[in-house]
């Protein structure tokens, strides 16, 4: 018997929200409740962190202008999207790609500046720090979607360009624009799947024992 372990229904619900977890792109606009903003950001603070740097920052847009403007900025990167991906251009056209202007809140995800400073796990991996804030966004998902809240990740856009219009500090660097929000229902698979545009991997084409490929 393994005394750390959850009981058998926890473990169950650990699971379950790892698998029905979506990058859902539909909201409806129903506040959240209050709280619970909090309670997914609390969660995104509680990740793992090389160093224990902490190096995630969070702000919410709550400005309706400044909403207008990240949304604007991303339509323009989805068509440089469109325009780079060619043959595929008429395909990426079709998909619902964000839900900036119908989710119930934005938050813009940023590494904080001054990172260079944080040598302890990133002397030879300085990216561990967009690592740890992936985690930090993950541990987010998760949390919403338990609580039944719809989140999705949105990175079309320059990290220039966004910095600038949320007036982030000189070094540092925004990685996603998150919007959550309620939705009528989650996708039953991966939006991207549904749609055809790519498939989830095998198993056996991603896990291998001593050399790749084995």
């Amino acid at each position: 018997m393994n005394p750390n372990k959850f009981s058998d229904a926890e473990i169950a619900s650990v699971y379950k929200a790892i698998r029905e977890r979506r990058d859902m792109r539909h909201f409806l606009p129903t506040p959240l409740e209050a709280g619970q903003l909090e309670r997914f950001i609390q969660a995104a603070h509680m990740a793992p962190s090389v160093g224990l740097m902490q190096p995630w920052r969070f702000i919410r847009i709550t400005d309706t202008e400044l909403r207008r403007a990240i949304q604007q900025h991303v339509e323009t990167e989805r068509l440089a999207t469109a325009d780079a991906l060619e043959q595929r251009s008429n395909e990426f056209m079709r998909l619902k790609v964000e839900g900036i202007l119908s989710c119930a809140e934005v938050l813009v995800v940023g590494l904080t500046d001054h990172r260079e400073k944080y040598i302890f796990g990133r002397r030879t991996m300085p990216e561990m720090d967009l690592a740890s804030a992936s985690c930090a966004i993950q541990n987010m998902w998760l949390a919403a979607r338990a609580e039944g809240i719809a989140m999705g990740w949105v990175s079309l856009f320059d990290p220039e360009t966004l910095r600038q219009l949320c007036k982030m500090p000189e070094g540092s660097q925004p990685i996603a624009i998150l919007c959550l929000g309620h939705t009528t229902e989650f996708y039953p698979a991966p939006m991207l799947e549904i749609e055809a545009w790519d498939k989830r991997k095998a198993l056996a084409d991603i896990c291998f024992e001593n050399s790749w490929g084995d």
